[in-house]
């Protein structure tokens, strides 16, 4: 992600890509092979035919998963994990919806016929345009290259996008009726597909969770800024280390971007982000925005929220990843026997802006503040993350990650090298799409 990382918890017995694309996979090729007749089964076009099921099918879950439903969110763990398996989903159906292209989807022994008549050539032309529509859908997606509002835009376009592709399946002359097996899973996932997109570009300004707020204090310095927000009704319920999309009404800053939220509440109901300059948006929004400004805030997301267990707690955080770890500090209840070390990893020349005290902070909470500026492969982080495990025992040791992937890969090595068991992490997704 461009502007601050996702949030996410343990997540053990949580839904994975790998077994969600299994399941759908496995599901679509069962329902073909249960839909056709024995001796037409076993054939090259069944493969092909299967493969076209299951692009539709995982471009249906993943418009399901792109809806932001708390459920959807619960099931994996976190919105962090949900985006991360959408994007896989469009990488394999992009994979799928290759084979069905390039292989015939066909056997003389299959008596075929099209749910919904189109005339002239006109399914032909809905084949090679679904085609084309999922390989922009997923290729768009996948370039980082493209600035975010321009990535948001044309991602819009996936739902009506995937109204082309439920239009060749229908179209196309197949074996497959409506009634049979794989017709009742291809239209239950198209059905859900199209009714998650219709309510993400329709509905969801008006039914998610959100709130009006005003900006009443900003903190900035050349890199950074510390914003705080008031409600102008009612203020929005969350947990520290969650996060929120935030649109404010100003123009040039309406484009809404994914913000860690970096207070824990409280009874006037204000909240709090941290921005850093890491693109053209942010860098304007540091330099430009000011006390007054109204901003739309969709939120909570994330399963970040802290969970002291009894264990030795060590935070790691990387960069804009102290965020949720400014939450917990200013959290009046986060308060613990168990010892916490926190672990900040800063570039000379980012620091944090003024309003923000991390020293006290961490003081007051009785947490163990420990900056490092020379990355983690230096020897005194090492030698202190050991010292930490080896006066709890690795099993008596919880971390706490948030920052980019190099830094999560460190951690894990050390955990390693340690004795720390990998289920004793809780880490953040860092990066958006």
């Amino acid at each position: 992600m461009n502007t601050v990382p996702r949030t996410s918890t343990l997540h053990e017995g949580r839904l994975t890509a790998s077994a969600l694309i299994i399941l759908l996979v496995v599901a679509s090729f069962g329902s073909l092979l249960l839909s056709l007749a024995p001796q037409g089964r076993w054939v090259l076009g069944t493969f092909a035919l299967g493969s076209g099921i299951a692009a539709t099918a995982l471009m249906g879950a993943a418009a399901v998963l792109s809806a932001r439903w708390s459920w959807v969110e619960s099931a994996f763990g976190g919105l962090d994990r949900v985006y991360a398996v959408h994007k896989w989903l469009g990488v394999w159906a992009l994979v799928f919806a290759s084979v069905h292209l390039v292989l015939k989807s066909g056997d003389p022994s299959w008596q075929v016929a099209a749910i919904l008549q189109l005339p002239g050539g006109a399914a032909r032309l809905v084949r090679q345009l679904s085609f084309v529509a999922v390989m922009v859908i997923v290729l768009l997606a996948l370039n980082r290259a493209i600035p975010y509002r321009v990535w948001r835009w044309w991602h819009k376009l996936s739902g009506p996008l995937f109204l082309l592709v439920v239009l060749h399946w229908l179209s196309f002359r197949s074996p497959i009726a409506l009634g049979s097996p794989a017709g009742l899973w291809l239209a239950l996932l198209s059905l859900l597909g199209v009714v998650a997109a219709a309510y993400k570009l329709l509905l969801y300004p008006l039914l998610a969770r959100h709130a009006e707020y005003r900006v009443e204090s900003v903190s900035t310095n050349a890199t950074s800024a510390y914003l705080e927000l008031l409600p102008e009704g009612r203020a929005i319920a969350f947990e520290p280390g969650q996060f929120a999309f935030v649109s404010f009404k100003r123009e040039g800053l309406r484009e809404p971007h994914p913000y860690t939220i970096a207070s824990a509440g409280g009874a006037d109901g204000r909240i709090a982000f941290m921005v850093r300059a890491l693109g053209d948006y942010t860098a304007r929004l540091v330099k430009e925005l000011q006390p007054g400004v109204v901003a739309d805030v969709y939120a909570p997301f994330g399963r970040f929220s802290r969970r002291p267990d009894g264990r030795t707690e060590i935070w790691i955080a990387g960069g804009v990843g102290i965020t949720p770890f400014l939450a917990w500090l200013e959290d009046p209840a986060s308060a613990t026997q168990a010892p916490v070390t926190l672990f900040n990893f800063i570039t000379p020349g980012r620091e944090l802006p003024e309003r923000l005290d991390l020293t006290a902070l961490a003081a007051r909470r009785g947490v163990e503040l420990v900056e490092v500026t020379t990355g983690p492969g230096t020897p005194s982080f090492r030698a202190h993350f050991a010292r930490i495990v080896a006066q709890a025992g690795p099993a008596g040791v919880q971390v706490s990650a948030c920052g980019p992937k190099g830094l999560l890969a460190e951690v894990r090595r050390l955990m390693r090298e340690t004795g720390v068991p990998d289920d004793a992490l809780r880490h953040e997704l860092f990066e958006f799409r």
